[in-house]
């Protein structure tokens, strides 16, 4: 197998568009590696750069240890599975599982065995004489695997192979997936819009945004620690709330204040955010996510000065858990990166969800199942303080040791 190795590597079109800019990235052989960003944002085009399908501009990309940046695709010893699985539909399951390998003139022995051998981790043994249209959704895409799988390649390329299944069978290939990737152990690129995806499969995540890396670390380092704002409203579902807060001394302590909220910062906070203390009397952005959020009445050890009012304004009960969307007095923090962050979730304006009142933000919180919650009634929420998140509203970094935190990969 191979590792892949993206050197300061670029994709500027003729009309000087920066597709892809600078990038570094070294994906360890054997890993499942997740690239994941809003539309436009170069994570396909960095796919098809390492699939030989888009010229390198500047910069070396390597897999294993060969340079491949003039190599044709054909001989990058690559195998990709398109969203559009791109079967054929003249050929059965089995010719087209075989078709890479008749091409490299395999043995007939070889092809049989290699075939049987992916149809039968992929659930494709009752199917092998089947054309694709007399398959599922679900059953073409293992197909696309297949195909893959039997040519033994170097590297995996996906490239957003899930976006055409409904929901349900999608979670499902997902698992399937991160199986098969894991018993097989090939380096594997995986490209996505969806951040849920992105966030159950990878063994790394790269957040991409305008053609840069944001940040690349384990899934739980990037829910927990995000570099940046961007990285932090983009990981999560539903996104973190954020909003227009000052740091400011209250009880001998600090504590953020938005519009007329206010919360003490406890030890553990300021312990884990030592970075904090040179905003004192400095505005901040303040991100909550739904997480944090809990109904009062099921929280009842939540000390007061770690809790906030608000006005129901919609509940969305989904069974284990309820969606509450309640209105508070505050500003919600308006940014470059909330702007695009709220466009590519497609609305422009910011106002993602329920329209706040004049004057007021709407935060999403994931409430238990037993609250009493009603809409149209004022609502006491409990605030996990030790997990808030603060980020300057000028640079848009997260502010944790004081220093400058920037994208690691």
């Amino acid at each position: 197998m191979g590792a892949v190795t993206f050197d300061g590597v670029s994709k500027i079109y003729a009309d000087g568009t920066k597709a892809v800019y600078d990038m570094d990235l070294e994906i360890q052989d054997g890993e499942f590696m997740v690239l994941v960003g809003p539309s436009g944002c170069g994570k396909t085009t960095a796919l098809r750069m390492v699939a030989g399908l888009e010229d390198i501009s500047e910069g070396v990309l390597k897999i294993g240890d060969k340079v491949v940046n003039h190599v044709p695709s054909r001989d990058r010893d690559i195998a990709m599975v398109f969203q559009s699985y791109a079967l054929y539909p003249h050929l059965s399951v089995y010719e087209n599982i075989a078709f890479g390998l008749k091409l490299k003139k395999t043995p007939k022995a070889e092809v049989a065995k290699r075939v049987e051998d992916a149809a039968r981790v992929l659930g494709l043994e009752p199917y092998l004489k089947r054309k694709p249209r007399a398959l599922s959704g679900g059953q073409r895409q293992r197909v696309a695997m297949g195909r893959a799988i039997v040519r033994q390649p170097e590297a995996f390329l996906m490239d957003e192979p899930l976006s055409n299944l409904d929901a349900k069978l999608r979670v499902q290939m997902r698992a399937e997936i991160s199986k098969l990737q894991s018993d097989l152990g090939v380096t594997t690129v995986y490209v996505t819009h969806d951040q849920v995806e992105a966030m159950t499969m990878g063994d790394r995540v790269a957040v991409m945004r305008k053609g840069e890396l944001q940040q690349v670390d384990e899934p739980q380092v990037l829910y927990d620690h995000p570099n940046n704002l961007f990285v932090g409203g983009f990981i999560g579902s539903p996104a973190m709330n954020m909003l227009e807060a000052t740091i400011e001394r209250a009880n001998g302590g600090l504590a953020a204040k938005a519009g007329k909220l206010s919360g003490a910062l406890g030890d553990e906070t300021m312990s884990a955010r030592p970075g904090l203390k040179s905003y004192e009397g400095k505005k901040v952005v303040l991100g909550i996510r739904p997480e944090d959020l809990e109904d009062a009445s099921l929280a009842s050890d939540t000390p007061q000065n770690q809790r906030l009012t608000g006005l129901v304004e919609l509940l969305e009960a989904l069974g284990s858990e309820i969606m509450a969307h309640f209105s508070v007095e505050a500003e919600a923090a308006e940014t470059e990166e909330t702007r695009e962050l709220a466009s590519d979730k497609g609305d422009p304006e910011g106002d993602i969800g329920v329209s706040a009142p004049e004057g007021k933000t709407v935060l999403v919180a994931r409430f238990g199942a037993r609250s009493k919650a009603k809409v149209g009634e004022e609502v006491e929420v409990a605030v996990d303080t030790r997990a808030l998140h603060f980020f300057d509203p000028e640079t848009g970094l997260g502010i944790y040791d004081g220093k400058e935190k920037g994208a690691s990969a």
